[in-house]
């Protein structure tokens, strides 16, 4: 398997747009984050959890054949407004799977309806196909049983993803025991770290570390980086040994 990140950056990117922070006029290319998304690939399979606005871009870095499936973790716009951009699979492929809890499709659908559309479409819209996700049920993806796991982006519920020894979390603040029982076993964990400060709906670096010690697995890579974190060498020098920071195009295999 194949952990490519596509995105490890807050909802604002960095640089963010007309700032003078330090971070964001870095020239270290670790400190330049689209927005946050991953490609998990294994056999002939391809599968991205989150589209984003960059999604596009991502995929002309990273070109893939096909592309078998989007999970969403909420329908926050840093994680869906690049679906559009699905079009180019679409029409070598036709319906493109997407999985997504169904208060998410039904946000899909409001925002985005001419992908959804039955009836008159428009010739050049992209479609897909629309699977449920729920909480206690795995989806089976490749040979796979992908596991979600529920958690809490302050009151909003969102998913992650286990795909066998990879678990991938972004957008937290709060996982329930026995979801986190879902993650124990693990080689690789993916969780947001948005910054030192507290947030409302974001572990910040002091909860990401906690939480990375109870999972317990046995590499963990944080993402979901705002520039309000710091430089990416600095910080990384700060973690323990088994936990480090993404960064865009990082590719782990597992």
């Amino acid at each position: 398997m194949t952990i490519t990140f596509l995105g490890t950056g807050t909802s604002q990117g960095i640089p963010v747009i007309g700032s003078n922070h330090p971070v964001c006029l870095s020239k270290d290319p670790k400190d330049k984050r689209l927005r946050v998304s991953v490609l998990v690939s294994w056999d002939d399979y391809n599968f991205v959890v989150d589209c984003g606005p960059d999604f596009r871009q991502q995929m002309l870095l990273h070109p893939i054949e096909k592309l078998d499936g989007i999970l969403f973790t909420h329908e926050h716009a840093d994680h869906t407004a690049g679906i559009d951009d699905i079009r180019p699979f679409f029409f070598r492929q036709g319906d493109i799977p997407i999985y997504a809890h169904q208060r998410v499709i039904n946000s899909l659908k409001r925002r985005f309806d001419y992908i959804f559309a039955d009836e008159n479409r428009y010739p050049g819209a992209p479609a897909v196909e629309v699977f449920e996700v729920t909480k206690d049920k795995p989806i089976p993806l490749g040979g796979l049983n992908i596991i979600p796991i529920e958690a809490y982006h302050n009151r909003l519920q969102v998913f992650g993803y286990r795909f066998g020894e990879f678990v991938y979390l972004t957008d937290i603040k709060k996982v329930e025991e026995e979801e986190i029982k879902k993650i124990k076993g693990a080689k690789v964990l993916v969780v947001n770290a948005l910054r030192e400060e507290p947030h409302h709906s974001h572990f910040n670096l002091e909860e990401a570390l906690e939480f990375a010690e109870i999972a317990g697995a046995d590499e963990t890579y944080f993402t979901h980086i705002s520039h309000l974190l710091g430089f990416h060498e600095e910080v990384e020098k700060r973690l323990p040994p088994n936990v480090h920071l993404a960064y865009d195009n990082l590719q782990l295999k597992i």
